[in-house]
């Protein structure tokens, strides 16, 4: 079973203990992203990692090449957020990947957390910061949302 069937088959799951009141076991690294999918006008709502800085929320798409739903915000769209127990609105966008929004958002991440520089395929020095030939490889293996939250919430 490959690990993109694993996770499909987990999302439910983990969506679950994030909408429950045991949300705390989760809610540290993962939030429930809802919105509706630009060709299929369905309500979807997804698990996914983030990063929260103020009233922007970052998340980093891991293999993003084998994923399609982050392609959802080539335009901007609005979402909701269940983040740590509380739902929140806002407006998701795709960064545009090699910009200095996504270098910035990468490094952010990955200063943050530094074991995401397995995932992401990268041996990230926190003292020297991303090679030019670490974001180019970054720029095509990961995507990154940017939620900007409603202030109204």
């Amino acid at each position: 079973m490959s690990v993109d069937a694993v996770a499909s088959r987990l999302n439910p799951a983990v969506a679950w203990v994030l909408r429950s009141p045991f949300h705390w076991l989760l809610s540290p690294g993962l939030m429930l992203l809802s919105y509706t999918g630009c060709v299929s006008g369905r309500r979807i709502a997804i698990p996914v990692g983030f990063q929260r800085t103020g009233d922007r929320v970052t998340i980093m798409v891991s293999e993003a090449p084998r994923k399609r739903w982050w392609r959802n915000f080539r335009e901007p769209r609005t979402v909701s957020l269940l983040i740590r127990g509380r739902t929140r609105d806002g407006c998701a966008s795709l960064v545009s990947p090699g910009s200095p929004a996504f270098r910035d958002a990468a490094e952010r991440t990955l200063r943050r957390v530094p074991g995401m520089g397995r995932v992401f395929k990268v041996d990230f020095d926190r003292r020297t910061g991303l090679t030019p030939e670490q974001i180019d490889h970054l720029a095509q293996e990961v995507a990154v949302v940017v939620v900007e939250l409603d202030l109204a919430d």
